[in-house]
């Protein structure tokens, strides 16, 4: 099989680049576009280092072949700054004390940022259950929950 022109919208960008038959998304987006927020951990789905926004749904990127989302919109932590300034999600988990290594920090924000978009008032239930498919080994999850409560309360002042 032969390699594919693939149309991207990246971070509010078209985007257009050749990829290999069964290149994911996560590997065009670090390899070939230069964005390498989303981290390539497991790369089975298990840890959600890659998420990213698909269309506004959260999606693990190393599971998605690119050349089957060609013409989708996709957000990166990159995309989610504004201006030079970082968005409430951003500021709430840095205020909060929500990150160590760092190494999960991109894909539980963007996790953060699929729920909020959908869902601006959340519970708590709903936010552990929307950050779910994202493991954290440093900081545990309190940290992370409370920073995702707090954007949501900045949101609504906004």
């Amino acid at each position: 099989m032969a390699s594919q022109v693939v149309n991207l919208r990246v971070n509010e960008r078209s985007r257009e680049f050749l990829a290999a038959p069964g290149t994911s998304l996560l590997s065009s987006l670090r390899d070939t576009l230069g964005l390498t927020a989303a981290k390539r951990g497991c790369a089975q789905g298990g840890c959600g280092t890659c998420t990213v926004l698909l269309d506004g749904r959260a999606v693990m990127s190393c599971l998605v072949a690119v050349q089957t989302v060609d013409g989708a919109s996709v957000r990166t932590l990159e995309g989610v700054a504004r201006d030079g300034a970082l968005d409430e999600v951003q500021s709430a988990f840095l205020e909060g004390f929500a990150t160590q290594c760092g190494f999960c920090t991109p894909g539980m924000i963007m996790a953060a940022e699929a729920l909020l978009d959908r869902n601006p008032d959340p519970t708590r239930d709903e936010v552990v259950e929307a950050i779910s498919g994202n493991v954290c080994r440093c900081t545990g999850y309190g940290p992370i929950v409370d920073a995702i409560l707090d954007a949501a309360a900045r949101r609504a002042k906004a």
